[in-house]
């Protein structure tokens, strides 16, 4: 039977995990992996490093690296002033979808907040009917000023409070599903596997700090060593004013990654995969680099052969983010059939051009 997700990613981003303060869902996400591999711990930036092993008959068996970053963007306090809460971004937040959003604040105990802007005719003239910048906006937690000043510092986090919304039977809208839905992406893929054989160790990791430092993608290859990376993502998926060429559709399966980036017989395999098991796909073209954790795992150490799977998502770097619950399965189970397809000596056939 199918691993019905719904509600582990509910739970996945419904939790706190900005950038650097990854700790609460890297726990959610030990708890889901754990009975599904041989091996977990943390990394000493906090990366979740979880081992699969192989089935293969000469040890050690080739390894394959999943990546896929669980921190999600945020906003940390930088002064309080008078029981109101200033902050700056933890990652690319745009202005305009701040006012009105509800917030946890983790200082001493976690307070919900909202973010709120002062009303056009206390700002300056030249900001009246405009974005209002993230300077001159603040979050209230609803207490007096003495009890704000002992429970909330400077540099502790703000995540978002949006609820998950089911949208449809398909669709669910929240925060932080970039990067959650492809952990989950992970998670089937992990699930699917208990059933195949391969001959490959795979080594499944929630990276930390994708959106400030690709702190995770950079340190993890180097401890584990692997022989094939794969980075797993979300890109944009097309929505209103969106042309088709700089989007992907969503619903209709997984982004598979092309571009100098990316390693052309990894894309090759994971489209002939793809299509032997009717998996639908979209061929998404980079012309540089594409933005994910596979950029720092392509070049670590020696460098390593490196792909990118990507999960259509709309609404990006927003509180309301949408996916379809079809494509995070789709891309869980083209990953699954890659490597149980995976022969012990396909490295010796990976080379750039022939």
């Amino acid at each position: 039977m199918e691993y019905d997700i719904k509600n582990d990613l509910k739970k996945l981003i419904s939790m706190s995990g900005v950038s650097g303060f990854e700790k609460p869902v890297g726990e959610a996400i030990q708890a889901l992996w754990q009975p599904l591999v041989n091996e977990v711990s943390f990394s000493k930036v906090g990366s979740l490093h979880a081992l699969k092993k192989g089935d293969c008959a000469d040890k050690p068996c080739p390894k394959i690296l999943l990546a896929a970053h669980m921190d999600a963007i945020g906003l940390m306090v930088t002064k309080v002033i008078d029981g109101f809460i200033r902050f700056d971004q933890v990652g690319g937040i745009r202005e305009v979808i701040l006012p009105g959003q509800p917030v946890l604040v983790h200082g001493v105990d976690t307070l919900p907040g909202v973010v709120v802007k002062p009303p056009d005719s206390l700002l300056p003239p030249e900001l009246a009917q405009k974005v209002t910048p993230m300077s001159y906006l603040w979050v209230d937690v609803g207490l007096d000023a003495e009890t704000v000043a002992e429970k909330v510092k400077p540099g502790d986090v703000i995540s978002f409070a949006q609820e998950p919304l089911e949208l449809s039977k398909d669709t669910i809208s929240g925060h932080s599903l970039d990067n959650r839905a492809s952990v989950m992406a992970l998670t089937v893929c992990l699930q699917e596997l208990q059933k195949l054989s391969h001959n490959w160790d795979v080594w499944a990791v929630a990276t930390v700090m994708e959106e400030v430092t690709f702190a995770g993608a950079k340190t993890s290859p180097i401890s584990i060593r692997p022989d094939i990376a794969v980075a797993v993502d979300v890109t944009f998926a097309k929505s209103v004013g969106t042309t088709d060429h700089e989007t992907v559709p969503l619903g209709k399966g997984v982004a598979v990654g092309w571009g100098p980036n990316l390693h052309p017989k990894l894309f090759e395999k994971f489209k002939e995969v793809a299509e032997h098991f009717e998996i639908p796909y979209s061929k998404e073209v980079m012309p540089e680099h594409s933005y994910t954790d596979a950029i720092p795992m392509q070049v670590a150490a020696e460098g390593i052969p490196t792909m990118l799977l990507s999960v259509p998502l709309r609404y990006m770097h927003n509180a309301v983010e949408v996916v379809s619950v079809k494509d995070i399965q789709r891309t869980g189970h083209l990953l699954a059939q890659f490597i149980a397809s995976l022969e012990a000596d396909y490295l010796d056939t990976l080379v750039w051009d022939e």
